[in-house]
């Protein structure tokens, strides 16, 4: 489920913003609607997961686009 969610954040790293809004409201709408978590607090973890996996491929996307722009 990680990786999934830093390859994500790789690929719409462009969108930074948009990137980390719909992990954290995709990543526990997806696992509510195939019943592998129930709605509760637990959502909020589940979010703020979804949130820090995706940062990471933010992160890796921002810094590639950085080395890419000083050569």
């Amino acid at each position: 489920m990680i990786p999934i969610l830093i390859v994500f954040g790789m690929l719409a790293g462009y969108w930074w913003r948009r990137a980390l809004v719909g992990a954290a409201v995709g990543w526990p709408l997806i696992l509510w609607v195939t019943g592998v978590m129930d709605l509760g607090f637990g959502m909020l973890g589940a979010a703020l997961l979804a949130v820090v996996n995706t940062g990471v491929g933010v992160l890796i996307n921002q810094g590639v686009r950085l080395v890419r722009r000083r050569r």
